[in-house]
């Protein structure tokens, strides 16, 4: 899978091997959940298009990771509650999430418990059909402010989005959104920074799009319009050892291992297994047990995406 592969590239040959110790001997960085703000679940690797560019390689026919269900979903937040996380926020990825069947019922089971949802979406065909519209709109009703999706629009350019997505991909988001607009929907956008834009430029240009479209999404707001750094895998990165932090100035909370897990069910798996980080869902290393309690224990930096995605790009996920 492509998340393993960037450990066999030259670039990053000897590195990222050993979980306490860097390559040149240094003691690794590790990070604690420290405040644990989000509970991710995958719900599942199928989607309906592929995507040129996709970390996760979801497709069509890409069942590595399968469906979440709702009772699954209800026994993490039974969970939560046991350990006392104080995570305000439950999360959807995928996939596209509503390729999944029990999506709405996986939704309305964490908000009725009081979380924020976030769902990640490409707002094409699976979010378009109208049983799932109905249930949007009927959970939207009913917990007003407390759900947003996050529209993928990996750029503001129609033709430089189906360049990743595939032609037509553009339009077809575009109606999703408006139908999420006209029905009073909170949404945010995830864009991508591998046009060789600054992320000036790229907001201005979302902006733009947002205004022309009536888009209520603040395109300066970095958690509504969400720009995420390329994962080039073939490009070297430094280990991150505990001296960096003072070197970057950069505190191990500011790390999204510090403030989230994800929840996956593996294909064949007997369970769901609680993964340290959202970007590395086939590495055997970063699972930490099917649990919440074994997943609260340190997380190693030991892969190239901790360095260059989460430490030097300053990514997040979360909203």
């Amino acid at each position: 899978m492509k998340d393993l592969e960037a450990r066999n590239t030259d670039a990053n040959v000897g590195k990222f091997e050993d979980p306490r110790l860097t390559a040149n001997g240094e003691e690794r960085a590790t990070v604690s959940l420290s405040n644990p703000q989000t509970l991710w679940f995958n719900t599942g690797t199928l989607c309906n298009i592929e995507c040129v560019n996709c970390y996760i390689a979801s497709s069509p026919t890409n069942d590595a990771l399968v469906y979440i269900t709702a009772e699954e979903v209800r026994e993490y937040l039974g969970q939560l509650e046991q350990r006392n996380w104080g995570v305000r926020e439950i999360a959807f990825t995928g996939g596209e999430p509503f390729m999944n069947p029990e999506m709405i019922a996986v939704t309305e089971a964490s908000l009725e418990r009081g979380y924020d949802v976030l769902i990640l979406t490409n707002a094409m065909r699976p979010m378009m059909r109208k049983p799932v519209q109905a249930g949007l709109k009927r959970l939207n009703a009913a917990y007003p402010g407390k759900l947003t999706l996050r529209i993928s629009v990996d750029h503001y350019r129609p033709e430089l989005h189906d360049a990743e997505r595939g032609e037509g991909s553009f339009v077809r988001t575009l109606e999703g959104m408006e139908w999420l607009r006209d029905n009073g929907f909170t949404m945010a956008v995830a864009g991508r920074s591998i046009f060789g834009d600054s992320d000036a430029d790229s907001r201005a240009g979302y902006a733009e799009f947002f205004e022309r479209h009536n888009f209520d999404i603040d395109p300066q707001n970095p958690a509504m319009t969400v720009l995420f750094p390329e994962m080039d895998e073939s490009v070297e990165v430094p280990e991150i050892t505990t001296a960096c932090w003072g070197t970057l100035d950069k505190s191990p909370s500011a790390v999204m291992c510090s403030s989230s897990r994800m929840v996956v069910k593996r294909k064949g798996a007997a369970k769901p297994a609680v993964l340290s980080c959202t970007l590395l869902p086939y590495s055997a290393e970063f699972e930490l047990g099917s649990t919440l309690e074994e997943a609260e224990r340190d997380v190693a930096l030991n892969h190239p995406h901790c360095a260059k995605f989460c430490v030097l790009g300053g990514a997040s996920c979360s909203a």
